[in-house]
């Protein structure tokens, strides 16, 4: 997870310009403010599920979710988890899944503040939190508006020569409203509801060398109710949602809406053994510029934890679910974590895991018309990964972890042209294996506080299967999936004052899948400074200055998508 002040540098920014930044996840951008969808460990972005105070909200059609419209300014904590979990988190989580929370705190009285960014490009982002709570009751609204006119210079690869134009039909803007509600109904109970309300508005920034006027708008109702009942040993939680998407691109509207309904059960059996049990049902409903249907889900799970010695912790996972009238047989999980050296500084923990996981084809894979396919398969995969963590801690404060993973992914869903149109089936296989590192380290000297972080990962996720024996992609690695990618940061404090530079790396990507066309690799630092303790009285005013794109770096995350140069961004908050 990450911290609240890692969350902070990027207030006003969206969920895939922070995962982009610092975590090893690949977000594939098709321009400032455009469509960025996620790639962990080289799968798919229907391959990620992404989750909001426990609701799924991937949209049902698509498969995946628009991080490019999910603002860290609606949320509290991001969390992501890597692999293994589809047993725990259910379809989609093939690759890895995000999760967002808000959270209630209580008696803390009133507090409230105001942060306005503005940034190069037309930037001008607002944001207004406040909130109030006593020992039993806690509200708190969050409204937010982030716009950018993106009238940025590149350097056109679409028109002969190249030349330097600047970016038109890139504007956005989006707005919301988060509003968070928690009663302490007694010692032993509490209700909480949670409601996000978000609609952008965006002109769909064409590719170099064209000059298309596209528009799309974008309304989310995100709904949740969570009713808590505590025990000694024991927590009983029933949870009821809404997630209602509409989108409206060009004059094609598009609209789902799930509804869900789930409880679980956690209990601590005795001081070796804990259960996690539960099941949920999700009901969808798609109305579709070229379809209409329903879906139906139920899905049952089972999490055994259990410490046989001090140091050595195992994990039993199982899911069912049954969707419209098929019914998929126990997705199951197991995990083993080993603290097999330690002493009074020092920590060497052993992590492995195995696992089977599912996904259910969307929608639009099974309906769409023409060309939807509903008989297809759900994709399926087994993995397993193994790691190592060493922990050190005194004056130097240092963590390192390194995990190899290895996955195939068989069912693999593609379209491919039938005649006129273009229909999806089961085809393609794909193996998936790499290493994940991930290392910081913290010192305080005097007054100095220094801190770094880093990540680095190798991804190969080639076709062990295509269409026919002459299929080009086969061996191959997938088509914008980089093998290599980097992050890192370091950050200086002293007397509340602090600066931070950092970079993340892409490798080369390809643009097909015979490989003809490779996009080049790119890095790009950022430097930012903040002095969070500027008072005037009893109203804190933090300020922070960042500069993105340090070395006015000329890129493209995807082929002919323009991305900005050097851009800088002013933060001024006022917390009451």
């Amino acid at each position: 997870s990450f911290s609240k002040a890692e969350q902070n540098n990027y207030l006003g920014r969206s969920l895939g310009d922070l995962l982009q930044e610092t975590s090893p996840i690949f977000i594939r951008q098709y321009g400032a403010g455009m469509l960025a969808s996620p790639s962990f460990r080289g799968t798919s972005a229907g391959h990620t599920a992404v989750f909001w105070n426990g609701l799924p909200i991937n949209s049902p059609s698509l498969g995946q979710s628009d991080l490019s419209i999910l603002p860290i300014a609606g949320v509290d904590q991001v969390a992501i988890h890597f692999g293994n979990g589809g047993a725990l988190f259910g379809n989609e989580a093939i690759g890895g899944s995000i999760h967002l929370n808000t959270k209630a705190s209580f008696a803390k009285g009133f507090h409230g503040d105001f942060t306005q960014k503005i940034g190069s490009f037309g930037q001008f982002n607002s944001t207004v939190k406040a909130g109030f709570s006593t020992g039993k009751f806690s509200t708190e609204t969050r409204i937010y508006r982030e716009s950018a006119e993106n009238n940025f210079t590149y350097k056109d690869l679409g028109q002969a020569g190249t030349p330097e134009v600047r970016a038109e039909n890139s504007a956005f803007q989006q707005s919301g409203i988060v509003q968070d509600l928690a009663w302490n109904l007694n010692p032993s109970s509490q209700l909480k509801a949670s409601l996000w309300y978000n609609q952008a508005d965006r002109e769909i920034q064409p590719v170099m060398g064209s000059s298309t006027n596209d528009t799309q708008k974008d309304e989310s109702v995100r709904l949740a109710v969570d009713y808590f009942h505590f025990w000694k040993k024991s927590i009983l939680n029933l949870k009821t949602g809404l997630i209602r998407d509409n989108q409206v691109f060009n004059q094609s509207k598009n609209t789902t809406l799930q509804y869900l309904l789930s409880g679980d059960w956690d209990a601590t059996l005795s001081s070796k053994w804990n259960l996690k049990t539960g099941i949920r049902f999700n009901f969808i409903q798609g109305d579709l510029s070229t379809y209409k249907a329903t879906d139906q889900r139920i899905e049952t799970y089972q999490s055994l934890r259990f410490e046989p010695l001090e140091k050595v912790r195992l994990s039993i996972n199982l899911r069912q679910l049954a969707y419209l009238n098929q019914f998929e047989p126990f997705i199951p999980s197991l995990g083993v974590d080993w603290d097999f050296w330690k002493n009074t500084s020092n920590q060497l923990s052993l992590k492995a895991s195995l696992a089977k996981r599912i996904k259910v084809p969307t929608l639009n894979d099974r309906f769409w018309e023409p060309g939807g396919n509903p008989d297809l398969l759900p994709e399926r995969s087994k993995s397993g990964e193994i790691g190592l963590n060493w922990i050190k801690t005194g004056k130097l404060n240092l963590e390192n972890s390194l995990t190899y993973y290895r996955m195939n992914v068989d069912n693999w869903i593609i379209w491919l042209p039938k005649g006129s149109f273009w229909s999806p089936e089961n085809i393609r296989e794909v193996q998936n294996q790499g290493l994940e590192y991930q290392g910081q380290v913290s010192k305080a000297t005097g007054a100095w506080n220094i801190r770094a972080n880093w990540s680095y990962t190798w991804s190969r996720a080639i076709s062990t299967k295509g269409i026919g024996e002459n299929d080009p992609s086969i061996g191959r690695q997938l088509p914008y999936t980089p093998e290599h990618q980097a992050n890192g940061r370091i950050t200086l404090g002293k007397n509340d004052f602090s600066a931070f530079l950092g970079t993340f790396f892409v490798g080369q990507r390809r643009v097909t899948t015979d490989g003809q066309r490779i996009m080049p690799t790119y890095q790009l630092f950022n430097l930012g400074f903040s002095y969070p303790k500027l008072n005037w009285g009893s109203v804190n005013l933090p300020i922070s200055f960042q500069i993105n794109n340090l070395f006015n770096t000329d890129y493209q995350v995807l082929y002919l998508r323009a991305m900005p140069g050097r851009s800088y961004h002013f933060t001024i908050s006022i917390q009451l």
